[in-house]
C-alpha cells in the first residue's frame, strides 16, 4: 500500500464527480488511499467579521456531507467496493487546503469546472494556484473521466521538449502506462511555426533529424526500466497546443511538465496550458519539476 494518498476535490458539480471517478481508478491501480475533500468555506459575500450561526453551519455541513456521499458512490462504482477511501469536510478555503494537503499526496485531482468553492472553475484562480504551488502532480479532469473500457484501452500521451523539466513528466507517463497496461505516445513539437513553408527543404531535413535525436535522448533508458510499455515516438513541426490536442483525441491521458523550452515555452503555466485546459478532452496531468 502506497503511504501517499490521491486527493480528489469535489463540490457537487458533474466535473468534480468525473474527477472522483478518475482518481478512484488511479488509486486502485497504484494501491493507495483515495481521499475525497470538499469545502464549505464561508461565502465571500459575507462581510469580514460576520459569523454564521448554528443553523447556517448545520446546513453547510449537511450539504458537504451529501457531496461526499455522492462522490463516494461515484468512486466505488468506478473502482469497486474494496477501494481504500476516506473523506474530509473542511470549512477552510479550498486553495490553501489543497496546497497544504499536496505536501503529502501522490496526486491532486480536480474537475475543470465547478460550483461553490470552485465557482470560477479550474480555469481561474484555483487552477493557477494549484499548478503554480502544489507540491505534487495535479490532474485536471473534464466532462469525461476516461474510465470506460474503450478509453482505458487507449495510450498515454506525454509532451517531451528535451529539457530537464520534462523528465518528471516522462517518468510519470511511463508509470501510468505501465499500471494501465497500455502503450505510450511521446510527442516532441520542435517549433512554434505552424507551416514547413518557412523552412527550405534541406533545412527541414536536417532540423527534423536533429529533433529526432533530442527526443531519442530524452527517452533513453526509460524503456529499459519499463519494458512492458510499447513506445511510439512522434516528432512534428507545429504549434504545441495543436499537436497535443490532435494527438490527445486518441489518448486516455495527457501528461505535461510545468515548464519547458522551445515549442513548449511557458507550458503549463502560460498560454499553452490555458489553451490545453480549455480544450483538451481527456484528463491532463501537470507535473512540476522539483
Amino acid at each position: 500500500m502506497n503511504d501517499h494518498p490521491i486527493i480528489a476535490a469535489v463540490d457537487g458539480s458533474a466535473s468534480s464527480y468525473q474527477a472522483a471517478a478518475w482518481a478512484a481508478v488511479d488509486a486502485a491501480l497504484c494501491h493507495c488511499n483515495l481521499h475525497l475533500v470538499t469545502s464549505e468555506a464561508l461565502p465571500t459575500t459575507y462581510a469580514p467579521g460576520v459569523m454564521m450561526g448554528p443553523p447556517e453551519t448545520d446546513l453547510l455541513r449537511a450539504q458537504g456531507e451529501q457531496v461526499l456521499a455522492e462522490a463516494t458512490s461515484v468512486a466505488r462504482q468506478a473502482a469497486g467496493e474494496e477501494l481504500d477511501l476516506t473523506t474530509e469536510l473542511t470549512f477552510g478555503a479550498i486553495i490553501p487546503t489543497l496546497i497544504e494537503r499536496s505536501k503529502t499526496a501522490a496526486m491532486l485531482v480536480v474537475g475543470s469546472r465547478g460550483l461553490g468553492a470552485f465557482r470560477r472553475g479550474l480555469l481561474g484562480s484555483v487552477s493557477a494556484a494549484l499548478t503554480h504551488h502544489a507540491h505534487c502532480p495535479v490532474t485536471v479532469v473534464h466532462q469525461n473521466s476516461a474510465t470506460d473500457p474503450v478509453s482505458l484501452g487507449r495510450p498515454v500521451l506525454v509532451g517531451v521538449d528535451g529539457s530537464t523539466n520534462s523528465v518528471p513528466a516522462i517518468e510519470l507517463a511511463f508509470e501510468q502506462a505501465s499500471r494501465r497496461k497500455v502503450g505510450l505516445v511521446a510527442l516532441h513539437t520542435w517549433s512554434d511555426v505552424s507551416s514547413v513553408d518557412y523552412l527550405p527543404v534541406p533545412g527541414w531535413d536536417a532540423a527534423r533529424e536533429s529533433e529526432e535525436v533530442v527526443l531519442a535522448e530524452s527517452m533513453a533508458g526509460w524503456s529499459d526500466r519499463y519494458p512492458d510499455v510499447a513506445v511510439r515516438r512522434i516528432v512534428t513541426c507545429d504549434r504545441p497546443v495543436r499537436s497535443l490536442l490532435d494527438t490527445s483525441s486518441n489518448a486516455q491521458l495527457l501528461v505535461v511538465g510545468s515548464h519547458g523550452r522551445g515549442g513548449f515555452t511557458g507550458m503549463v503555466l502560460g498560454s499553452t496550458s490555458n489553451a490545453l485546459l480549455h480544450s483538451v478532452e481527456c484528463p491532463m496531468i501537470v507535473v512540476r519539476c522539483p
